[in-house]
């Protein structure tokens, strides 16, 4: 979406760490016709889904979710037959948020708050069209008493986008930043480590050359893909084409990077999108 879900933290100013999870992976058909880098169109293709783990002294913020345990225990029982044939998610207990989180050495946190847009709460409960109910599980909500819901506009400018306001219980070196178009109540994230931001704009694009200022591209797979599952198509394109603007200006300042994209999670992570998170993640560590 992306959602964040946190947990109560300390005084501010704060100094935090950004941590780069790929939270399983999904292989959709299609091949080197989705990411450009399986070798044959008969294979599955190769996407990530890149979540970020902020860490403070105080306290842990996950940046959307990935895959779950349960979701990898009894697949059939929480996601959709129409998702699991499109994307066959490769289910490895050891890639899900919480078992990388463990290998940090760090806590999990179930009773953690989750962010989100109010229109995406809203239509994921509505259940209307036949697309939600595919996208909205509530199989897989087991905290929706948890979950704290944000008007788009009502934050300060961020770079010229819009932002909501100061998130309840999250540090203002996190903005929620929406990007309609992929769904009504989708948004991105932005991060201040070190004086810099990072920003995870979800599934606003899926892969890193759409963001080529210049010639933007897409494969021929993954441009059908946001065309098949996108609520509101003008919005997503003209977000694109903000991004591209954003990375033009600022480049120097913003770090902008999609949920899907391996190219743009090895660059970012040091490592290889196939490997969990370890205390070291040097480009060494990629598998060739």
């Amino acid at each position: 979406m992306p959602l964040i879900s946190s947990i109560k933290f300390a005084a501010l100013p704060i100094m935090l760490r950004i941590h780069h999870l790929n939270c399983i992976s999904t292989c959709p058909l299609g091949g080197k016709l989705m990411d450009e880098r399986t070798e044959s169109l008969v294979r599955r293709g190769h996407l990530t889904c890149h979540c970020l783990l902020v860490e403070t002294d105080s306290t842990l913020i996950l940046i959307d979710t990935g895959f779950g345990l349960f979701d990898v225990k009894n697949p059939t029982s929480r996601l959709s037959k129409f998702f699991l044939s499109l994307v066959s998610p490769e289910f490895r207990e050891e890639m899900t948020a919480i078992r990388q989180i463990e290998r940090l050495g760090l806590d999990d946190f179930p009773d953690a708050m989750v962010h989100l847009l109010q229109a995406e709460r809203d239509l994921a409960l509505a259940q209307k069209t036949w697309l939600d109910r595919q996208r909205f599980r509530p199989q897989q909500w087991t905290n929706r008493g948890n979950w704290v819901t944000y008007q788009p506009d009502q934050g300060e400018s961020w770079f010229g986008f819009s932002r909501v306001k100061l998130i309840k219980n999250v540090p203002p070196e996190i903005v929620m930043i929406p990007l309609v178009g992929h769904t009504f109540g989708h948004s991105g994230v932005a991060v201040r480590e070190k004086g810099a931001w990072k920003l995870l704009a979800g599934d606003a694009y899926f892969f890193y050359r759409e963001m080529n200022v210049e010639h933007p591209w897409c494969t021929p797979g993954l441009r059908l893909y946001q065309f098949m599952l996108q609520k509101d198509g003008k919005s997503r394109i003209n977000n694109q084409r903000r991004l591209r603007t954003l990375i033009q200006q600022h480049h120097r300042e913003v770090t902008v990077f999609c949920s899907h994209d391996v190219t743009e999670f090895e660059q970012l992570s040091g490592r290889s999108a196939e490997l969990p998170i370890e205390k070291l993640t040097s480009f060494d560590k990629i598998a060739s």
